[in-house]
């Protein structure tokens, strides 16, 4: 039995690098598949090196919708080498800032099932494409019995913010970008991106070309009240009763 898991990716700031070249650490306009994978791995408590276990999360099929953009913006950052205490070469990076995705994933029901589990109790704290880039809400929108990605992502809520929505009336016809996964013979209007995760592991870590189809949803009807309110200081008031 099929289902799809949908996510919502939202927090200050987001990365999400298909390539990298020296010191420039750029983002794609939405996430990709090896950082929600790896997110959803890591929730899940595979290690890195675990190339078998990680086989069935990368056989998921991916698509992400864009509904709230954010901005890009540049950051420099510096390091220094554990070792030898000798400065690193200054690094470049792109990140987004105030964006809100939809991601979701097709596959099997029972994998799904156990990944949404996971999401609600991780064993490595979940990130948005970097460490240093945490959610700002619990991630998990929900799971779908016999369901196809196609549908999830046209027909779930828009996700954006409040403050956003206010902003931007958007007409029928402009809509959500949504950039999924081609299915099996599927061609027309498909671009590649280099994002299929192959291995994580630090010594070889390997991505192949994914197939991806761009297509646009109108904005969906219902429109939710926003994200939970999610402050962790709530716990601590919590501890001082």
């Amino acid at each position: 039995m099929t289902g799809v898991l949908a996510l919502r990716l939202a927090g200050p700031l987001q990365s999400w690098g298909a390539s990298s070249r020296f010191t420039r650490r750029t983002t794609e306009s939405a996430p990709t598949k090896s950082g929600v994978i790896g997110l959803l791995a890591a929730a899940a408590g595979i290690d890195r090196d675990d190339d078998t276990a990680l086989a069935p999360l990368a056989a998921l099929r991916f698509g992400a919708r864009i509904d709230q953009p954010g901005t890009r913006i540049r950051d420099f950052h510096t390091a220094h080498h554990a070792v030898t205490g000798k400065s690193m070469p200054l690094s470049e990076r792109f990140y987004l800032a105030d964006a809100v995705f939809v991601a979701a994933l097709e596959g099997d029901r029972a994998l799904l099932a156990g990944l949404h589990t996971a999401l609600k109790s991780p064993v490595y704290l979940p990130f948005l494409g970097r460490r240093s880039c945490p959610p700002a809400a619990p991630l998990e929108l929900g799971l779908y019995e016999d369901a196809h990605l196609e549908h999830v992502l046209r027909e779930v809520p828009w996700q954006a913010s409040a403050w956003y929505r206010k902003q931007h009336r958007f007409r029928p016809e402009e809509g959500l970008t949504v950039l999924c996964e081609a299915a099996a013979g599927e061609h027309g209007g498909a671009d590649t991106l280099r994002d299929q995760p192959l291995s994580f592991a630090a010594a070889h870590r390997r991505h192949a070309l994914r197939t991806v189809v761009t297509t646009t949803v109108p904005v969906p009807s219902a429109v939710t009240a926003g994200a939970p309110r999610h402050d962790p200081f709530d716990a601590l008031e919590d501890e001082s009763s």
